[in-house]
C-alpha cells in the first residue's frame, strides 16, 4: 500500500510544481495563498459568530497578537537563515523576572530594570549565536540548552513565586491605551514599530540581503565573501533582544512577572511565522509574510473563542491541524527544497 501511495503523491506534487512553474496565474495564486487563507477565515468566522467582526473584537485581535508579533519579528530573522531558536519563551520569562526583581526587591528606578532585563536576553541570544557559529553546535541544540539555562535562572531568581510589583514603564508598554479606555493600545504601536524596523533591515540594508543569501545557500554566500558566522551571531542576538522586549511587555500586560507566563509563545511564534509563508528551509519570506501569519493565527484563535458551540478541548487540535496543513504546503508544494528522488 505504501509503495502505491508514495509514487502517486510524488506524481501529484511534480504535476503541481510543473503547473506552478508554467502558469503565471498559478504562481500568483501560490504567492497569495496566505492572503486567501486569511480572507477565508475572516469570512467564515464572521458568518459563524455575530460578535467576531465587531470593531472592538477586531481591535482585540490586534492586541492579542501584539506580544506574539514582537517574538515573531526576531524569529523571522532566524527562520530566514534556516535556523531555529527554542529559547525565546524562557529568555522572555528571565527578562521579565530580572526587571521585576531589580525594581521590586532591589529598588532600582526605571529604565535600569527594563534595560537590564532586555540586555540579559540580548546577551543570551548572542551566546547562542556564538556557540552555533564558532563551535558548530546546531541552533536546535544550543538554543535548547539556553532555554534550560534561562529557565533555571528564572526559577532561582523568583524561587518559583510570582512578583506582582512591576514598574510603571512595563505597565505603560503592556497595558496603557492612547486616547482613553477605547483608544489604541501602546502594545500595538510597539509591535508595529518592531515589525517595521525588521522590514527596513531586511529590505533595505546589506545585512538584510546577506541574511537572505546565507539562508538560501550558506556555502555560496560564504564563497561570495559573506561572513556567514557573523550573520548567524547577529541574527540570534536580534532574536534574544526581541524575546527580552516581549518579556517586559508581557509582564506589563499581566501586571506581574511569572516564571511560566510566556511558555506558550514558542510554538505560537514559530506557527505564526510559518503560517505567513516564511520557509523553514531559509532564504524565503520576510516581515510582510509574518504580518499575514500573525493575522491568520490571531483570527483563528479569536474566531474559535467566539464560537461557543466548539468544544474548548478541541480548539488546540483544530489550531494544530491548521498549522500542520500550512507546514505541508510550505515544505512540499512551495518547492523550496530539492526532494530526494530515491524515496
Amino acid at each position: 500500500m505504501n509503495s502505491v501511495i508514495k509514487p502517486r503523491f510524488s506524481s501529484f506534487v511534480d504535476r503541481f510544481r510543473g503547473l506552478q512553474a508554467s502558469s503565471p496565474w498559478m504562481r500568483r495564486f501560490s504567492m497569495l495563498a496566505q492572503v486567501w487563507t486569511l480572507i477565508a477565515l475572516f469570512v467564515f468566522f464572521s458568518l459563524a459568530s455575530d460578535s467576531f467582526s465587531r470593531p472592538i473584537n477586531l481591535r482585540n485581535i490586534l492586541t492579542q497578537v501584539s506580544t506574539l508579533a514582537i517574538f515573531a519579528s526576531g524569529m523571522t530573522f532566524v527562520l530566514l537563515l534556516g535556523q531555529i531558536d527554542l529559547s525565546i519563551a524562557a529568555v522572555a520569562a528571565l527578562s521579565a523576572m530580572i526587571s521585576a526583581h531589580l525594581y521590586s526587591k532591589l529598588g532600582y528606578a526605571e529604565p535600569i530594570p527594563s534595560l537590564a532585563g532586555i540586555g540579559a536576553a540580548t546577551f543570551l541570544g548572542f551566546v547562542s549565536g556564538v556557540a552555533s557559529a564558532r563551535f558548530r553546535i546546531p541552533t536546535f541544540m544550543s538554543t535548547l540548552a539556553m532555554s534550560l539555562i534561562a529557565g533555571g535562572l528564572t526559577t532561582y531568581i523568583s524561587k518559583g513565586r510570582v512578583i506582582t510589583k512591576v514598574s510603571q514603564l512595563s505597565m505603560t508598554l503592556g497595558s496603557k491605551r492612547i486616547g482613553g479606555p477605547d483608544g489604541l493600545p501602546v502594545i500595538v504601536i510597539v509591535a508595529i514599530v518592531t515589525l517595521a524596523v525588521g522590514y527596513v533591515i531586511l529590505r533595505y540594508t546589506r545585512f538584510g540581503r546577506y541574511t537572505y543569501m546565507t539562508g538560501a545557500n550558506r556555502s555560496a554566500a560564504r564563497l561570495a565573501g559573506v561572513n556567514t558566522d557573523r550573520i548567524l551571531v547577529v541574527v540570534m542576538t536580534i532574536s534574544g533582544f526581541c524575546a527580552g522586549l516581549a518579556g517586559i511587555i508581557s509582564m506589563g500586560r499581566l501586571h506581574s512577572a511569572q516564571p511560566d507566563a510566556t511558555d506558550s509563545f514558542l510554538i505560537d511564534t514559530i506557527g505564526a511565522v510559518v503560517l505567513g509563508g516564511t520557509s523553514l528551509m531559509g532564504g524565503r519570506g520576510g516581515m510582510p509574510q509574518t504580518v499575514i501569519g500573525l493575522l491568520i493565527y490571531g483570527t483563528l484563535r479569536n474566531g474559535l473563542d467566539n464560537i461557543p458551540s466548539i468544544d474548548i478541548y478541541l480548539k488546540e487540535f483544530i489550531t494544530g491541524t491548521v498549522l500542520l496543513v500550512a507546514l505541508l504546503i510550505n515544505t512540499v508544494f512551495a518547492g523550496t527544497a530539492e526532494r530526494d528522488r530515491t524515496i
